[in-house]
């Protein structure tokens, strides 16, 4: 009887979540399993698709003769069980098709182009290991698909004889070193040594280097790096059939270089401990429970982690730890290498193409049992997971912008669930949606309300900007601020100035007619970045000169506007002209292991300030920093979005919890035009409770998240009006079969509304309880395919983190 593969097929203008039907050939019958990617003939001619393989099958309701599959991409399944159920979930959940999703899920390395070879890595029978490789190690994968032999490869396969190697084209090459072995024993080489007599003493050598191998190999590096002997010699050891050299395939490690100071756990406090039990009796009950760590900063959360993980080591199990970017990731890795060693895989996109492959393959050979990334990680091939941990929960950076628009949370409590363990979502200033879940005893809260060392937390002091002003005063810098940095840096210690954006001003406007240079294929200004002395976009990335004058009314009265990294180093330096200063900000860290670097030199002491945007506001943790100094608390409080006060509050509330994490007393200072704002007063006084309550009670008023589910969609072209069109269609569709209760914010333009040539209209749905608002969603959802085709896009997002 002939079996069937239920295929989901890549076809980006006619996606869809149902499966397609394909007959199996009869010499992939045993071979073919699901989670495998196939080539299927797809509609008229020979059009051939790549696509997952989902299930097999029997039987099946089409009527019509089946087309076979034409050939395999893989030869074992790249996405288990797990991951395949998940991207059903999951494409249901974020409006997205399940192609998006596992293609999501897989490795950058095995959605690129890349060439495969197999090969051969245990022994198989000497006839069959000519007749398929032809006495080599490997052969690729045209070669193996032209000569038909995929069938017996499979079966090798099965028995773990052969391996996959992928290799995208000049970029992850599988590492290799060259290695030398006897091909003699140890009395032939004697005998070999008794030959020589007294005369060549480098022979002489390298016989006693391989009978000391003792049936061991070595790398021709070490033997060049730690003896007299040269390549030339071991060339002439291979003519007279001493030794043979081979490749060995060598992991890349982003950390080779780096040594981790071995760590043991630390004794736990009262509240740690009260902390760590209940996270510990759902491990051993093999519970799904989440449970909410709100800790201050430095109260000791990683503690709990590593103490977590350390337990579910110990069953045999593993652990998954998700951080929000990369810039927290040197520090954890520190934490995480010097308490796991080689147990621990790092994934994040500041790793090589080659160095993220070795790491995924540690991970799916299940020699990394404990792995750490950002978002993306939530999808490694993890077996038998014992935890998860989502380090600062409250982070934006968890939920990806594009299709499709999942939310790491959501998955790891999803997978939590699969692999029933625990959840813990860390952070000391919770989102209002994981606090409000707590509350209604959805999620176990736990709570460290004190520091590990037993320090008061810095005191924080409010200066009105508006008063310096007053006072001539016109530097990004009050004048206390720049008393306490002096008196800082005449201690030997050290200060964090947190800026709320990057790059050098806001923009370039002309003081005659007040003209802002725009960037001429979005609806924003172009910001000015002083190291490469060019105007940038941030959206589109178009770039052009500064001008010298102004383009409308040709005067010379071009000045910049607004504050920046770059500019506040240039203040800093006329102010404090002897300080040292570190700046971090995307331009600063752009290159591989800048951050590590940069952070580095700090906690080295080789500078005095540590300037920043907020990725140093949250995770660094020194113990030489006693002062904080926020420029512009206002920044985000001006956006037009619901959560600004909140991000504002976290936000101030997480650089502050950099200063005095040691013996030495912290101080912040924190600069605003809006000193009575309560996410300010709040965050002064480190008052998260009344915060939330205070937000809880203005997100009721305004209809808002958690009171409230938000679907957001937006439509997009190149004309404007076909986008606006689209968008009234689209409530038209929806709206009747919405509950009275349910608002409908649209459509409007976005806040930007066109961006690379593109406009943008968006729609917002608030809503308690829609049970036909899903189903109306996903019709409109298969709709947009045909629409693709006419250069219109169609995008929905649940639960979305920005509505500008």
């Amino acid at each position: 009887m002939v079996s069937i593969a239920k295929v989901i097929v890549d076809v980006p203008t006619m996606q869809t979540n149902k499966p397609y039907s394909y007959s199996i050939p009869a010499e992939f019958n045993d071979q073919i399993q699901p989670g495998m990617r196939v080539e299927v003939p797809f509609g008229q001619g020979a059009r051939k698709v790549q696509g997952f393989v989902v299930e097999i099958t029997q039987s099946t309701d089409y009527t019509g003769s089946l087309k076979a599959i034409s050939g395999l991409m893989d030869l074992t399944s790249v996405l288990n069980e797990e991951m395949l159920i998940l991207g059903r979930e999951m494409a249901e959940k974020t409006f997205s098709f399940q192609i998006t999703c596992y293609q999501t899920m897989l490795p950058a390395v095995l959605r690129a182009k890349y060439e495969k070879k197999i090969r051969v890595i245990d022994d198989i029978p000497e006839e069959l290991y000519f007749e398929l490789f032809k006495g080599r190690n490997e052969l690729s994968w045209d070669e193996a698909v032209e000569r038909d032999l995929l069938p017996a490869l499979l079966e090798l396969k099965k028995k773990e004889a052969v391996e996959v190697v992928y290799t995208v084209r000049n970029q992850a090459k599988t590492k290799k070193r060259r290695m030398v072995q006897a091909d003699l024993s140890f009395e032939q080489l004697e005998d070999e040594k008794i030959g020589l007599g007294k005369r060549a003493p480098k022979q002489r050598l390298l016989l006693e280097l391989l009978q000391s191998l003792n049936d061991h190999s070595i790398s021709v590096e070490e033997i060049t790096k730690t003896t007299s002997l040269s390549s030339t010699i071991l060339r002439e050891g291979q003519k007279k059939k001493w030794l043979s050299f081979f490749e060995e395939e060598i992991y890349r490690d982003p950390f080779k270089d780096q040594e981790f100071k071995k760590t043991s756990a630390f004794t736990l406090n009262h509240s740690q401990q009260q902390a760590l039990e209940p996270i510990l009796q759902a491990v051993e009950n093999k519970e799904s429970e989440v449970f909410l760590l709100k800790g201050i900063t430095g109260s000791g959360k990683t503690e709990i982690y590593l103490q977590t993980i350390a337990e579910t080591l110990k069953k045999g199990q593993s652990a998954l730890m998700l951080v929000p970017e990369i810039a927290l990731t040197p520090q954890m890795v520190n934490s995480f290498k010097g308490r796991f060693g080689e147990a621990v895989a790092v994934l994040h996109s500041g790793l090589s193409v080659g160095e993220k492959y070795d790491e995924w393959r540690k991970i799916e050979k299940g020699e990394a049992k404990v792995v750490v990334g950002a978002r993306s990680s939530i999808f490694a091939p993890v077996e038998n997971i014992g935890v998860i941990i989502i380090d600062e929960e409250h982070e934006g950076t968890y939920k990806q912008d594009e299709n499709p628009r999942y939310h790491a949370r959501n998955v790891a409590i999803w997978r939590a669930n699969y692999h029933h363990c625990p959840v813990i979502l860390g952070s000391a200033t919770p989102s209002l949606e994981s606090r409000a879940r707590a509350q209604k005893k959805v999620y176990t809260l736990l709570e460290l309300p004190e520091r590990v060392n037993q320090r008061e937390l810095p005191e924080v002091e409010i200066i009105d900007m508006r008063e310096e002003v007053k006072e001539g005063n016109r530097s990004s810098f009050s004048l206390l601020l720049q008393e306490k940095i002096k008196d800082r840096i005449a201690k030997k210690e050290q200060i964090v100035l947190l800026l709320n954006r990057r790059g050098y001003s806001s923009f370039v406007m002309c003081r005659d007619c007040g003209f802002v240079l725009p960037c001429p294929n979005c609806d924003i200004s172009l910001t000015l970045h002083m190291d490469t002395k060019t105007m940038k976009c941030h959206y589109c990335g178009h770039e052009e000169n500064i001008p010298r004058t102004c383009p409308s009314c040709k005067s010379h009265k071009i000045r910049y506007y607004g504050t920046g990294t770059q500019k506040i180093e240039e203040e800093l330096a006329k102010v404090l002209p002897t300080a040292k200063v570190i700046r971090m900000d995307v331009d600063t860290t752009r290159k591989k292991g800048a951050h590590e670097r940069l952070l580095s030199a700090f906690g080295n002491g080789e500078a005095d300030i540590l300037l920043g945007t907020q990725m140093i506001a949250k995770g660094l943790d020194f113990p030489n920093i006693t002062l904080v100094g926020v420029l512009n608390a206002d920044t985000s409080l001006g956006l037009p979005d619901f959560r600004a006060s909140e991000r504002t509050f976290q936000l101030l509330t997480q650089v502050s919890g950099r200063a005095g994490r040691a013996e030495l007393t912290g101080e912040v200072i924190v600069q605003t035009f809006n000193p009575e704002h309560y996410a300010i007063q709040l965050a002064q006084q480190h008052d998260y409770d009344t915060f939330y309550q205070m937000e809880m009670r203005l997100r009721h008023r305004g209809n808002y998240p958690p009171y409230y589910f938000t679907i957001l969609i937006t439509t997009s072209h190149e004309e404007e009006i076909k986008a606006a069109k689209k968008m009234q269609e689209i409530i038209q569709f929806i709206k009747p079969d919405l509950k009275p209760e349910t608002i409908v914010l649209g459509p409007t333009p976005k806040a930007v509304a066109r961006v690379n040539n593109r406009y943008y209209y968006q729609t917002i749905i608030k809503y308690k309880n829609e049970p036909v608002l899903f189903t109306k969603l996903q019709e409109l959802l298969n709709q947009s395919q045909k629409e693709m085709t006419k250069g219109l896009q169609i995008a929905i997002d649940s639960e979305p983190m920005h509505f500008i």
